[in-house]
């Protein structure tokens, strides 16, 4: 088993469409910091409530120079689909699914087990450093107050 990106590593950059089938980059945000929120799949109550949560929050991580996606395995047409039940109006939210959990497996958090990522957050530096992980269970939403708390 892959263990999880280490603190101080350099986060692997990727090319991932979102929602909306626009290409977005890791390296596309240097100069800024980056979170990435991972949630094993669309649909589900807890990462629909992880992705909510920080769609509600995007401009509280913007005023702290970051930006938030949020990733799964799910195709790209499913995450536009699920992007406009859940009304999300700034969040980001990419597709990790061709070849499936490619970027997932770079860092470490993907589940052979399941197909699918597991529930993380990492934090990348202006620089693409990662400065945070937290690997949660399955059913834990991750607290958005402790995310903006390691800003």
């Amino acid at each position: 088993m892959t263990e999880i990106i280490q603190l101080g590593a350099m986060a692997p950059d990727f090319a991932l469409v979102d929602q909306n089938g626009e290409l977005v980059t890791l390296s596309q945000f240097k100069g800024k910091k980056v979170l990435l929120s991972w949630h094993p799949l669309a649909w589900t109550s807890v990462c629909t409530d992880q992705m909510r949560s920080l769609d509600r929050n995007a401009d509280r991580f913007a005023e702290k120079n970051t930006v938030v996606l949020g990733l799964s395995v799910d195709p790209q047409p499913c995450k536009s689909v699920w992007a406009r039940a859940l009304c999300l109006k700034q969040l980001k939210i990419l597709s990790d699914f061709n070849p499936l959990g490619a970027v997932a497996r770079s860092y470490g958090i993907f589940s052979t087990e399941h197909g699918a990522s597991k529930r993380a957050n990492i934090l990348i530096n202006e620089v693409g450093m990662v400065i945070w992980v937290k690997k949660y269970e399955i059913r834990t939403l991750p607290d958005v107050e402790e995310v903006l708390g390691k800003l």
